[in-house]
């Protein structure tokens, strides 16, 4: 399952730039609704557009292997 790491980007952000990233910023900046930027950040299998990883990758200054990651499968992880 691929996980959109909303929340770390944002941090990665505010380290780099020391200006605080919030949903409702990151909505305005990229022109998404801020239940789409909570979604991703929240649900671990919450279905999003390549055209959304690319809007917030382009405000958050990062590149989309920096927004994404590839976890184990459910079955994998419970097994461990």
């Amino acid at each position: 399952m691929l996980r959109v790491k909303v929340r770390e980007a944002m941090q990665d952000y505010r380290r780099r730039t020391g200006e605080r990233m919030t949903y409702d910023l990151l909505a305005k900046l990229t022109g998404l609704a801020r239940p789409t930027i909570e979604s991703l950040a929240s649900r671990d299998n919450y279905n999003t557009r390549l055209s959304t990883i690319e809007k917030i990758c382009r405000v958050l200054g990062c590149q989309p292997g920096d927004l994404l990651e590839l976890t184990p499968p459910e079955s994998t992880r419970s097994e461990n």
